[in-house]
């Protein structure tokens, strides 16, 4: 089995800075209905007396906090919270959250959008829901809008001024589902492997980085004779960012390798190309249902400065080696590097190989990349 060298792995050293969402995306999401309707803004709960640190199950501690307000603060707050909650699920029903309540606001110091994570319940069955209000960075409004239109799932969110709303992805946290999920599911290890296969070619094809174990979660469904597994990114503030190619390769990770022993121990390279085949297809399919859609989110891609210029001319010259294609030297924006870079990795898997000739390039998982 290939092992990897500690210089092989990834090291994002340095932060990085949020960007403002542009004139022209606010005019792309307002035309797709991601533009909230609510009053209450991120700034606004940041006014909390006191915060009680909340332990993980374990008893570990965690990166969140329980915030307190003053009582009359409270409840304006929780008032705003549901309708927020109500915009982004059932804007047409204003009376939806007559039944709701909120059971806890919490604050994470850690991230670069420092997030509340609001817990929403309902008081007639005690079943709750969470969801997140954030600082908006256009980075991250990019990777949920591309993960909506090229992934399995559709993501819902909201922007509203230098406010995001998201909706709460439910899964088990990767890094948790590698240390004590992993070891227990023998009967299943070949559908996790050719999920994590399918997952980080979605990523690769998206350029969405950063996706270390704590970066996504993984969604099990139960079937009558087997169970079904899915992995699904949670943090998108690696969009198209990163010059270093290996940051939108997960197999670079050093979180992740559990899962990468997974995969080169169990499938076979022409098994890793037929699963990446069928991702490639899927996704070649979803650009095409939503061709129009894609095509004016990559238009506003391409009028942004999403990336400095170097990072910009390190992932092109990587790009050109990696495709055989010196166009990606030439480009000197980081939405046209991402509409190529998409563009020419379908055309090239979706091409049949000619006998002799050597199969397109696999971005990930393969022993000999």
């Amino acid at each position: 089995m290939r092992q990897l060298r500690e210089r092989d792995f990834v090291h994002i050293e340095n932060k990085k800075p949020s960007i403002p969402v542009s004139p022209a995306l606010h005019e792309y999401l307002s035309g797709y209905q991601r533009i909230g309707q609510f009053q209450l803004l991120y700034k606004d709960l940041l006014g909390f007396q006191d915060a009680i640190g909340r332990p993980e199950e374990d008893g570990s501690e965690s990166y969140w906090d329980e915030v307190i307000y003053p009582p009359g603060v409270k409840r304006d707050i929780h008032k705003e919270l549901l309708r927020i909650y109500a915009n982004l699920k059932t804007p047409e029903s204003p009376d939806y959250i007559s039944h709701l309540s909120i059971s806890r606001i919490e604050f994470c110091r850690f991230g670069n959008t420092q997030p509340f994570r609001i817990r929403v319940v309902n008081r007639f069955n005690d079943n709750h829901d969470y969801y997140y209000v954030k600082k908006v960075d256009g980075s991250r409004v990019y990777g949920l809008e591309m993960e909506h239109i090229l992934a399995p799932n559709r993501i819902d969110f909201l922007v509203n001024r230098n406010t995001l709303v998201e909706e709460h992805i439910s899964g088990i946290p990767g890094d948790i589902f590698l240390k004590k999920d992993l070891p227990r599911a023998e009967r299943d290890l070949v559908r996790i492997g050719k999920e994590f296969v399918k997952f980080s070619e979605r990523c690769f094809a998206k350029l969405l980085g950063d996706m270390r174990a704590y970066n996504y979660v993984v969604v099990i469904t139960r079937d009558f004779d087997m169970a079904q597994y899915r992995v699904r990114a949670i943090d998108f503030d690696q969009q198209s960012y990163e010059g270093d190619l290996k940051v939108y390769l997960p197999q670079f990770y050093r979180e992740n390798q559990p899962a990468v022993d997974l995969v080169w121990r169990l499938l076979p390279a022409q098994t890793i190309r037929q699963y990446q085949r069928e991702e490639h297809s899927l996704i070649a399919r979803r650009m095409k249902t939503s061709r129009h859609r894609m095509s004016a989110l990559l238009d506003v891609m391409e009028a942004d400065k999403l990336s400095p210029e170097d990072n910009v001319k390190r992932l092109g010259e990587s790009l050109a080696r990696y495709h055989n294609d010196d166009s990606f030297r030439y480009i000197s924006n980081m939405g046209t590097l991402t509409r190529h870079h998409l563009e020419v990795i379908l055309q090239e898997w979706d091409q049949a190989t000619p006998p002799g000739h050597r199969e397109p390039p696999s971005p990930t998982f393969l022993k000999d990349g």
